[in-house]
């Protein structure tokens, strides 16, 4: 009978292989079927790539679920392909050197039971894997070992028991919970658990807290946050459970890291009698030194190694330094029986002395610290007097080092440095492995951490948000907290522009408290380079990187770590990478906003400085330019005064758009004022701007102008005259509703330099509306529709006892939703009306 049953589908894609394998892995583990699910998953794998690769179709994955076994079909869409026969003188189902049937051979092999079912339009694969047969009760149980290798625990084991709600906040929190961190269960209930957790943060490794809740099981290290303020290494085993309403939870089990065999999952091992059956294989001797199962993780290894040296030499503390690819340097990656936290990832030199005791390369065995100050750095002020120091080589080439302390002088002779040395020898090729390992994975993470950060300082040009974006991304993937000083010019002093720090209740503190330190001096060099001014203010590690652009410092990215943190080289040469990349894209941003400010300020003084109030005139501008951050274009308009009684006015369009022709219209717009204002009729003042504009030779533009003079008269109503170059016609609008042109064609400027203008008179009376529109306005498309002079009619006869700013501003909204595109070229609307005379004036 069926008790349960997943499903996916995954597309024909190369990396769809590793996703199918992940969902039977995970649909089994939390099925509880741990027994079958290496076999599972080989056999997914090999029909998964059947179909996504070689058929190149999509595959879907189903799990059946029942008392004694799981059922695993894999369906693709190429029915056509043959199931591969057996033949006379070949072997059966598929040559394990052809790819072709490689699957069905595995199934044959791993699987109880198997076949094809074919369809019209798929192909299903089916393979039953049964559950084997163990004593009533045993789920799974491990060989006999000596006493002496079982695995090491307090004598109260404590196991912290949690429960994260849907929310991920702590809905539940056991006695040795707030034993072991030192919260009591009512400052906990109901925080989330990322405030507690120090989870890994290198970039492109490890799954986030968020993600790992998410799962339906999650087995690994982090760290939890006591009361105290320090971090506890911790192993954890979550489940995703859900209640009888179908809520879902989370059930955390926590024990210290060094405990971890209390809940690691056991490796699989071959039954009991198959045990019986073979001979007894030597023991390995890494095994035997670091313990069954090994840890998988560099960390973990790295941590098992010092506590089993410690316990073989009875020792009070041990650790366990890395080289640098130099070889010049050694960093602190694992202790015990000293304040780790506050050592990880220190750094001390290889080369300590002059004698050979003083080099890391060779053995050395110290009979007490107190005669010999600073032969082990590492262990100054930490009470250890006596120390065995022996080198991790891997083909000559040193690799790391492996001590031993105690707090009592001559404890150790070379018979113990001998012990240590051949367990150094074990280990050292394992440790270097997962090392490459940790290192590969870092140099893919950064990578992929490098192009993310690429892409987003890419995707802005405003100095404040490139600011966020440079702190955002070091914190917490690179450190702690975060400052970013700017320097404005060479004369000027950095300033602190950016704090960031994980904890958001401390930014404001932090903030204070760099406020108060002398900012860092500007260095050209690259790289990061200590800060020690900032030990005191503010505690822990501090480094400074310079943000170089243009062969300029234009900044310092601060980084900064708790005391008892130190900053991997790894993450520093990152550091410096994105430092790089954050440099030009800040000034990127700064070169950016000077022009965006010239750019405007040369646009706003070529527009009119304001429009004259004219007694007895309603007179209404709107315009628009087109482009981003275009404030001026190729349209124009302008009102001003000429004379006592007499006003000009003008409204234009330059061929084309944006800086070049904006530069003709601010050549025509200050030569109407002038010629105009000096006393030069209509025509007069357009010819002469004809001329000033093919004087402009290969830089000038055809230009069409409507220009008039507008005088108010006594009874209430206004002369104007107008001459129209080239431009759509003014339309006049009476009271009744009827609108008529007013005036006629003539030829437009900047193409012919014999022009005949004319100028033309009309009178408007009270309540007449005279309209002046660029084309902007009459050629608004879409698509194959324009609104043309008709449209603009229809739209103005419906404006009548409007005033002037209603007119204009109903046209604009009449063009606006003409389309649904933004306008792509310039639009200016002029409009005039004389008020009606009001019963009693």
């Amino acid at each position: 009978m069926i008790t349960a049953r997943a499903a996916a589908s995954f597309d024909p894609l190369g990396r769809s292989v590793a996703a199918a394998r992940a969902f039977v892995r995970d649909t089994l583990q939390g099925w509880g079927f741990a027994d079958i699910v290496d076999d599972a998953v080989v056999l997914t794998s090999e029909l998964v790539t059947n179909a996504v690769v070689h058929a190149g179709t999509k595959a879907e994955v189903l799990c059946l679920r029942s008392g004694d076994g799981v059922r695993v079909e894999i369906a693709d869409r190429y029915p056509e392909r043959e199931l591969p026969l057996q033949h006379p003188g070949e072997r059966p189902y598929a040559d394990p050197d052809r790819e072709n049937g490689r699957g069905l051979m595995l199934c044959a092999a791993l699987a109880t039971r198997w076949g094809v079912e074919y369809t019209a339009t798929h192909k299903h694969v089916w393979f039953r894997l049964d559950l084997p047969d163990r004593p009533v009760g045993t789920r799974s149980a491990g060989p006999v070992v000596p006493d002496r290798l079982l695995p090491l625990a307090d004598s109260r084991v404590r196991v912290a028991v949690l429960q994260i709600d849907a929310s991920d906040s702590i809905s539940a929190w056991n006695g040795d919970a707030e034993h072991v961190f030192g919260y009591p269960a009512e400052k906990v209930l109901g925080r989330p658990l990322a405030e507690l957790a120090a989870w890994p943060q290198t970039p492109g490794t490890g799954t986030g807290i968020a993600e790992a809740l998410r799962l339906s099981r999650w087995e690994g290290s982090y760290g939890i946050r006591g009361a105290d303020g320090r971090v506890i290494p911790v192993y954890a085993s979550h489940l995703r459970v859900r209640d009888a309403h179908g809520e879902p939870s989370i059930v955390c089990l926590l024990v210290h890291d060094d405990e971890r065999a209390l809940l690691q999952t056991p490796v699989r091992v071959a039954s009991t009698d198959s045990l019986q059956l073979t001979e007894p294989r030597p023991a390995d001797p890494f095994e035997v030194f670091i313990g069954s199962p090994a840890p998988d993780d560099l960390d973990g290894l790295l941590q098992r190694t010092v506590e089993r040296a410690r316990d073989m030499l009875d020792a009070d503390s041990a650790f366990l330094l890395l080289a640098t690819d130099d070889e010049t340097e050694l960093e602190v990656r694992a202790t015990t029986g000293l304040p780790s936290t506050r050592q990880r990832f220190a750094r001390v030199p290889v080369e300590a002395g002059t004698n050979r005791y003083g080099s890391a390369r060779m053995p050395a065995v110290h009979d007490d610290l107190a005669a010999v100050p600073g032969a082990v750095p590492l262990l100054e002020a930490t009470g250890m007097r006596s120390v065995i120091t022996v080198p991790l080589k891997v083909e000559g080439r040193l690799t790391g080092s492996l001590g031993v302390a105690a707090e009592n002088p001559g404890r150790y002779s070379n018979a113990e440095a001998l012990r240590l040395q051949f367990a150094a020898d074990r280990i050292a090729l394992a440790v270097e492995s997962a090392r490459l390992g940790e290192l590969e994975r870092l140099r893919r993470g950064s990578l992929s951490f490098l192009v993310e950060a690429s892409d987003l300082l890419a995707g802005t040009l405003d100095r404040d948000q490139t600011l966020a974006l440079m702190a955002q991304m070091t914190v917490p993937t690179l450190a702690t907290w975060c400052a970013v000083y700017t320097i404005a010019d060479q004369s000027s002093d950095p300033y602190l522009s950016y704090v960031l720090h994980e904890d958001e209740e401390r930014i404001d503190g932090l903030k204070a408290l760099l406020s108060r330190v002398s900012p860092p001096e500007p260095v050209r060099e690259a790289g990061a380079r200590p800060w020690p001014a900032t030990a005191q203010a503010v505690g822990g590690e501090t480094v400074v990187l310079p943000l170089l652009a243009r062969n300029r410092v234009i900044g310092m990215l601060t980084l900064g770590k708790p005391s008892e943190e130190h900053f991997r080289q790894e993450i520093l040469e990152l550091a410096e990478d994105l430092s790089r990349r954050a440099a030009l894209a800040l000034d990127n941003a700064r070169l950016y906003s000077e022009r965006t400010a010239i750019s405007r300020s040369l646009q706003r003084s070529l527009l009119p400085p304001g429009s004259p109030a004219i007694p007895g005139m309603e007179v209404e501008v709107i315009y628009r330019a087109a482009g981003e951050g275009n404030e001026v274009g190729g349209d124009f308009y302008d009102v001003f005064p000429i004379r006592d009684g007499a006003y000009g006015f003008a409204i234009g369009d330059v061929c084309g758009t944006g800086p070049e022709a904006a530069a003709v219209t601010g050549l025509a717009r200050h030569a109407l004022r002038l010629l105009a204002r000096e006393g030069l009729g209509g025509p007069a003042v357009l010819e002469r701007l004809n001329a000033a504009i093919l004087d402009e030779g290969a830089r000038s533009r055809f230009l069409t102008l409507l220009y008039g003079e507008l005088h108010p008269q006594p009874d209430g109503g206004a002369l104007m005259k107008v001459v129209c170059a080239g431009h759509p016609l003014p339309l006049r609008l009476r009271p009744d509703g009827r609108v008529t042109p007013a005036a006629d064609p003539q030829p437009l400027l900047g193409v012919i330099d014999d022009l005949d203008l004319y100028e033309q008179t009309l009178t408007l009376d009270p309540g007449d509306v005279l309209l002046c529109v660029t084309d902007g306005v009459t050629e608004r498309r879409e698509g194959t529709r324009m609104l043309g002079d008709d449209g603009l009619t229809e739209v103005l006869t419906t404006c009548t006892g409007l005033t002037a700013g209603a007119v204009a501003a109903r046209v604009l909204r009449a063009v606006e939703r003409f389309a649904a595109e933004p306008a792509s070229d310039d639009m200016a609307i002029l409009a005039f009306r004389v008020p009606e005379q009001r019963m009693g004036d």
